[in-house]
């Protein structure tokens, strides 16, 4: 692009120039042949005027010796009487004895002759002549310089279509590298802005592709992530509750399928919230969730997990006001710090649900050990299984509903979400 930007420019100013240049040199060399035509005449007038006395008498002065003209007087019958000039009247002397004043451009001469009278007599003939190599090397130097003008003007041009060129392909350039960037997966490639408001325009709608598509992945991602680590838990409620009916042949088959199918009716909730979450549509700032079916909803699948471990689960909620937040944000955050009390905590698990004063708090804790002082319980480890992202998940749907989850106490562990209710 760069080399057809150079030669269009190029092109253009050798059209121009040729426009301008061609007349310019033609009537350059008209201008020097009228003005040597207009010498040779002055000349000639003026020397019959300084001699016409003098040939009317007889008494021809010398004439001045110019080394540019040549100058010569002739008699009325044509022969030479001084100068310089041929020893016979020529046509342009013979022209001027009949016509009066003519001129004549013989193969490499100019020559003007003018007739000499006094009181009407004609008593001779001036001649002036010059050659036409001073008259080609005057209009070949002008033409050099002409020449040297238009040369320095291309080379103007060149530098200056270099330059545009530059500005006007290198942006297209990085725009080619960019697109090509985002086309191998590097979706944080930004175009630079270039300062020519088309090509902007375009790097822009480059740079909000990449980040759309970038966001779009980076959603994906975290649905992938999250759904392999939220869904462990309901699947593992339904493998304990296939199990059980399995140990207990003589059971009521019906009560098992029906509380499989809550447990799978559980399951699509988690994966239409994680989906809804993903797309950013989960959160209804407008709403106020439903806490005590939330609540209700940590009972019924949680209750059952922990008595398989031997342990019991305390949901206490009476005079909380419900959280103006999304649902599905809150159950799983809920479902994260439930599941970290399971898989990492001892004893009994406690929820409580209180007024904290214009907002709702919800506190989860257990009885075990506690967690050491500079354990960063929220930084996000991934791994294939998806596991050491639930906190770090938790923490980032509580600050997106506007609200907070942090370790208020560590030992014995309790994490406190902090929701708005106005």
């Amino acid at each position: 692009m760069r080399k057809r930007i150079i030669a269009l420019t190029l092109a253009a100013a050798v059209l121009a120039i040729s426009l301008f240049g061609l007349p310019l040199a033609v009537g350059v060399a008209k201008y020097y042949l009228d003005d040597e035509r207009r010498e040779l005449e002055r000349t000639a007038d003026s020397t019959a005027l300084t001699i016409a006395d003098q040939l009317a008498h007889g008494s021809l002065l010398p004439l001045p010796i110019d080394s540019e003209t040549g100058l010569a007087v002739y008699a009325p019958d044509g022969s030479l009487l001084a100068g310089d000039g041929p020893s016979t009247a020529d046509t342009v002397v013979r022209r001027a004895l009949a016509e009066g004043p003519a001129q004549a451009e013989p193969d490499g001469e100019l020559s003007f002759a003018v007739p000499v009278t006094d009181d009407g007599v004609l008593v001779g003939v001036v001649r002036t002549a010059s050659p036409r190599t001073d008259l080609y090397l005057r209009t070949g130097a002008t033409w050099l310089v002409m020449l040297g003008l238009a040369a320095t003007a291309l080379a103007l041009t060149w530098l200056v279509a270099r330059r545009m060129a530059a500005r006007l392909a290198g942006p297209l350039e990085h725009l080619a590298v960019a697109a090509r960037q985002l086309g191998e997966g590097d979706f944080t490639v930004r175009a630079p802005a270039a300062g020519v408001p088309e090509i902007d325009s375009v790097g822009a709608a480059l740079n909000t592709t990449a980040g759309r598509i970038g966001d779009m992945l980076d959603r994906e991602r975290a649905f992938s992530a999250n759904a392999s680590h939220q869904l462990r838990t309901p699947l593992a409620g339904l493998r304990l509750q296939l199990e059980a009916a399995l140990d207990s042949p003589g059971a009521d088959p019906a009560a098992a399928v029906a509380d499989g199918i809550a447990t799978a009716d559980r399951l699509e909730r988690t994966i239409d919230d994680l989906l809804a979450l993903a797309r950013g549509t989960g959160a209804n700032p407008d709403t106020a969730a439903d806490l005590d079916r939330l609540l209700a909803e940590i009972g019924d699948v949680w209750r059952g997990l922990l008595t398989a471990q031997h342990r019991e689960l305390h949901v206490t909620g009476d005079g909380a006001p419900p959280p103006r937040a999304s649902e599905a944000a809150v159950r799983q955050i809920l479902a994260v710090l439930l599941d970290n009390a399971l898989a990492h905590g001892r004893g009994t698990v406690t929820v409580i649900a209180r007024d904290a004063g214009g907002a709702l708090a919800i506190d989860v804790s257990d009885e075990g050990p506690g967690i050491p002082d500079d354990s960063d319980v929220f930084r996000r480890r991934t791994s294939r299984t998806g596991s050491g992202i639930g906190l770090a998940l938790a923490r980032s749907l509580a600050e997106a509903e506007g609200g907070r989850l942090w370790l208020s106490q560590p030992a014995p562990p309790t994490f406190t979400l902090l929701l708005p209710t106005d």
